[in-house]
Order: structure tokens, then sequence, then C-alpha cells
């Protein structure tokens, strides 16, 4: 005859114990991976319109760019620091990279160029597209060539028109890049893979 031996409920001191354990190892493994992991940005403007729209939230994987390089077409989010001489500010803004270390930038007629071939660019607005005068279609119709510099990223905004980006500020450092936004999450109706 076996004897089954029935476990114990924890009362009072155990219970509680164990409650503060689970929930420390939970709040650990959350800032964890929101630390190193996975993070949630919030859209706040038309830059990245129609591929993503103010108010959207997306997942961005911060590991990702610690195992493999930045590629052009990548969406990233990255830390735009600015200061105005007294005051140093971050913006978190997200934009596509265009160039990478090496390449050559131009926009003639406000079609984008990378080293001398165009870029296809099927995530454009179609409205844009479609408007006569250049400045409306893309804000900045013109541009020198540019060379992206080792350790720096050339980014772009999809809603060229509304976008301020690497055509304003220059390139960007690669260090800056927060991670590679992957998946619109919010709202729900909304989800899509990037």
């Amino acid at each position: 005859m076996s004897s089954a031996v029935e476990p114990t409920a924890k009362t009072g001191m155990g219970a509680i114990r164990e409650w503060i354990t689970v929930i420390g190892v939970a709040l650990l493994i959350a800032f964890v991976v929101r630390g190193f992991v996975l993070q949630q940005f919030y859209i706040s403007g038309p830059s990245m319109e129609s591929t993503m729209f103010q108010n959207n939230r997306v997942l961005v994987n911060k590991l990702s760019y610690r195992l493999h390089d930045i590629h052009r077409g990548d969406v990233v989010v990255f830390d735009r620091v600015t200061t105005d001489g007294v005051e140093v500010q971050h913006d978190d803004l997200i934009k596509r990279v265009i160039g990478v270390a090496g390449d050559t930038v131009s926009i003639s007629n406000c079609v984008v160029s990378v080293n001398g071939s165009e870029v296809d660019e099927p995530y454009l607005n179609d409205y844009d597209l479609a408007q006569t005068n250049l400045e409306d279609r893309c804000r900045v119709p013109e541009m020198v060539s540019t060379i992206v510099e080792p350790g720096h990223l050339f980014v772009m905004g999809d809603n060229r028109p509304q976008s301020f980006d690497s055509r304003m500020f220059g390139t960007i450092e690669e260090d800056l890049v927060v991670g590679r936004a992957f998946v619109i999450i919010w709202p729900l109706g909304s989800f899509d893979w990037l």
C-alpha cells in the first residue's frame, strides 16, 4: 500500500514570501526585456505615414543590431540629441534607413538614388508622388551627393513632405540607434509586420 503525501498549502508568512518572490522575479524579467530586448514606442508625428500613423505603437527589437548589421530599408528608432546651448534634449525618432556606411545618397527631382541607382520605394504615399510641385511632393527635391561615413546612417521618413530627417540634419551615428522596429501593435486592428 502506498501512502501519498499531500502537498500542504502555504499559509501566513510563507505564502506572502512566495508572492513577493514571484512578483520580484516577474518585475526583474520585465526590466531586463525592456532594457535589452524589446521596447514599445509611440508614433507621435506623421513622418512615417503611410507605413505607420500617429498614435500607432510599434515594438522595437533592441537586440537585433548587436547580432547583425543595419541594412538599407530597415525601420529604426534612434536617439536624436539636440541642444540649444543650455539644455540637452533627447528625442526618439523613427525613420527608414536609406544609406549605410560607404553609400553615396543623392536626390534629383524627388527621386532618391544610392550609389547611382534609383531606390525602389513601394512604401511611399501615392498621393505625395502625384503632386506636381516638387516641394509638395518631397520637401527637398534636390540634394547633392552625400557620402555616408563609417559608423553613420542616412535616414528618411516615408512621408517625405512631412519628415524632418537626414536631408535636413545630416547622417546619424549608428551608436544612436535604439533598435529595429518590426511590428505595429496598436491600435489592435492595425497589427502589421514592418
